[in-house]
C-alpha cells in the first residue's frame, strides 16, 4: 500500500458526499410536495487493508462508501383544503393506486391524497391513477377484492317508504266535546283539528295523510288517519279511506299518559314516574295500505304522538317523516371511514364504496417511482391491506399532508456535507503534493 492509495480513499469521499448532496437537493427540492416523504443517505466505511508494524498487525482504513439511502416516512402536517376529496392519512397506512393503462396489472402506494372523480366517474390522482377500493354489500359492508374506485354518475337511488312519522301538536283543551262520532262524509264537522302531512310508498309515490283529533271528552281524543280512497285498492276518488285510528289519554297537567290503551309511563317504586321504552306510537291498520300503484301492500306507519294538551289553540309545533323518492346522484364525497358517500336529489346520502389503505412491515424499504408513488420491494414485506379501523391508518376528509422536509436540518446536513466533500478534496491534493515530492527525489 502506498501514497497513492491515499487519492483513492479521497476519490470515495467525494463521491458519497456527492451522492448525499444529491439526497439533500431532492429533499430540498420537494419541500412543498404534497405527501413527499424525505431521504437520508448513510455511509459506511470501506474495508481496510492490513499492514504489519513493529507492534505488530494493523489495519488501514481504504476510503467511504454510500451504505444506504433511507425513505424517512414521519408524519408530516396537515393542510385543510376545501375539497372534499381531498384526504390525508394519520398513521402507516397508504392510499393504493393502479395505472389503468396497465389494465391495473399493479398497484402502486402513496400518501398524497389529492383526489378527483373523473369524467367517467372514476376517482383518480393527478396522474389519472385509479384509487382502490372495495364494493359494499347491501349492509355497507366491504366485501371482494380490490377495485378501482367508481360512481355511475348517472345512477339513481331507490325510493324509500314512510315507515315513521313524528307528529308534535298541542291539542287547546277548551276545545268542545263532540260525541257525534268522526263520520267520513264530514270530517271538519266531527273533529276538532286536523293535520295533513306527505307520504312515501315503496315506489317513491306521495300521498296525502291526514289525521284528525277528536275530542270526545275531558283529557280524552280520538285521532283518525284517512287517505284519499282513490289511492287505494278498491277504494273511490273523493272519499276518505281510514287508515288508522285510536284514543289519546292526557293528565290533569296536560302531558299525554296513554296511546291506545298503551301507558307512557310506569310508576317505580318509589311512586316516581319513569318513560316506557320503547314509547309506544300510534300504528296504521294493518293492511290498510294497500297503494293501487303496485307499490308494497304491507306498508305501516308508525305515527310518534307527541303531543300536549294545554290551554292554547291547537297547532303543529313541528312534524316529519322518514320516507323519500327516488333521486339523482347530485354530489359525491369521501367520509373519514373511507366511504364514497353519493348525496341524492331526495336528500338521501348513500354509501357506494369504501376506499382501502396498505401498511408495511418496512416502508422504508419501499422503491421509488415518481409521482409520489413507491412500490413494493423485497425487503419492505407484502402489504396488508384493509380498510379504517382495521389499524392501517386513519383519513382526514378536507386535508392534505404536507411533504416532511425539515427545511432546517437540509440546510445544516447541506453545510456538514459541503464541509465533508472539501475536506476530501484537499485529502487529493495533499496526495498530489507528496506525489511530486517522491518525483522529485530524483533530478
Amino acid at each position: 500500500m502506498g501514497v497513492s492509495s491515499s487519492l483513492y480513499s479521497g476519490v470515495s469521499g467525494l463521491n458519497a458526499n456527492a451522492n448525499a448532496m444529491s439526497v439533500i437537493g431532492n429533499n430540498i427540492a420537494n419541500a412543498n410536495t404534497i405527501g413527499f416523504k424525505s431521504s437520508r443517505t448513510l455511509f459506511g466505511d470501506l474495508l481496510s487493508s492490513q499492514i504489519s508494524g513493529s507492534g505488530g498487525a494493523s489495519q488501514v482504513g481504504r476510503g467511504v462508501g454510500l451504505s444506504i439511502v433511507d425513505n424517512i416516512f414521519s408524519q408530516g402536517t396537515f393542510e385543510n383544503t376545501e375539497t372534499n376529496t381531498d384526504l390525508a392519512i394519520e398513521g402507516a397506512g397508504f392510499f393504493i393506486v393502479n395505472d389503468p393503462t396497465t389494465g391495473n396489472a399493479g398497484n402502486y402506494y402513496t400518501r398524497a391524497g389529492a383526489f378527483r372523480f373523473d369524467a367517467g366517474g372514476f376517482l383518480v390522482n393527478p396522474d389519472k391513477f385509479n384509487v382502490m377500493g372495495y364494493n359494499l354489500d347491501a349492509n355497507g359492508n366491504a366485501v371482494g377484492d380490490l377495485t378501482p374506485i367508481w360512481v355511475n354518475t348517472t345512477s339513481f337511488t331507490q325510493a324509500g317508504p314512510t315507515g315513521n312519522v313524528n307528529l308534535n301538536t298541542n291539542l287547546n283543551s277548551d276545545a268542545p266535546v263532540i260525541t257525534a262520532g268522526f263520520d267520513l262524509l264530514d270530517p271538519s264537522g266531527t273533529s276538532n283539528y286536523a293535520t295533513s302531512i306527505q307520504v312515501f310508498d315503496s315506489l317513491g309515490s306521495t300521498h296525502l295523510m291526514t289525521t284528525y283529533f277528536t275530542k270526545t271528552a275531558d283529557q280524552q281524543w280520538q285521532w283518525n288517519a284517512v287517505v284519499d280512497g282513490g289511492e287505494l285498492a278498491g277504494g273511490t276518488s273523493g272519499v276518505l279511506s281510514i287508515v288508522g285510528s285510536g284514543t289519546l289519554e292526557f293528565d290533569s297537567s296536560g302531558n299525554l299518559i296513554l296511546i291506545n290503551g298503551n301507558d307512557l309511563y310506569t310508576v317505580s317504586g318509589d311512586t316516581s314516574s319513569d318513560p316506557v321504552f320503547p314509547r309506544p306510537t300510534a300504528m296504521t291498520t294493518a293492511g290498510a295500505l294497500q297503494w293501487n300503484n303496485g307499490a308494497v301492500q304491507t306498508q305501516q306507519i308508525a305515527v310518534d304522538m307527541q303531543t300536549t294538551q294545554y290551554a292554547s289553540p291547537s297547532m303543529v309545533v313541528s312534524q316529519e317523516q322518514d320516507g323519500y323518492g327516488a333521486g339523482t346522484l347530485v354530489k359525491l364525497s369521501i367520509d373519514a371511514e373511507g366511504y364514497v358517500i353519493g348525496n341524492f336529489s331526495n336528500g338521501a346520502p348513500r354509501k357506494l364504496m369504501q376506499m382501502a389503505l396498505a401498511k408495511f412491515t418496512n416502508p422504508n424499504a419501499l422503491d421509488k417511482i415518481g409521482n409520489n408513488m413507491y412500490s413494493q420491494s423485497t425487503s419492505s414485506g407484502v402489504p396488508v391491506v384493509g380498510t379504517v379501523g382495521s389499524g392501517v391508518g386513519n383519513i382526514f376528509t378536507n386535508a392534505l399532508e404536507l411533504s416532511n422536509v425539515d427545511l432546517a436540518s437540509e440546510f445544516v446536513k447541506m453545510i456538514t456535507t459541503q464541509r465533508g466533500f472539501s475536506a476530501n478534496s484537499k485529502t487529493i491534493t495533499t496526495t498530489d503534493e507528496m506525489l511530486a515530492e517522491v518525483i522529485n527525489l530524483k533530478r
